[in-house]
């Protein structure tokens, strides 16, 4: 990873953080978030999941407003995207305990 690549991988780490914090106190059920990049192919790469407790929480979920969340926060770093939508996916703790 070059220092470009670890300085914007902290920027959006941090963005992230601020977006997961929001999400905690506006989205019942909602856990956690992590992310994905390939720094070779930034930004198209980058993919955020986005962690429910359980299915029912994550279907009942306003996940147009967690994507806008974490769209305003990259976009406060220089990151946008068209549709963020399409970098966003969900999943739920129930899901990954099997």
């Amino acid at each position: 990873m070059t220092k470009t690549d670890k300085k914007r991988d902290k920027a959006i780490r941090e963005a992230l953080t601020k977006a997961c914090e929001i999400a905690l106190q506006r989205n019942d059920g909602f856990q956690w978030l992590t992310h994905e990049v390939d720094y070779k192919r930034f930004p198209q790469s980058l993919s955020v999941t986005c962690v429910y407790a359980t299915n029912a929480e994550l279907k009942a979920a306003d996940t147009a407003s967690l994507c806008q969340i974490i769209g305003e926060q990259l976009a406060g770093i220089g990151i946008a995207f068209k549709d963020i939508q399409r970098q966003v996916g969900f999943d739920t703790e129930e899901n990954r305990r099997g």
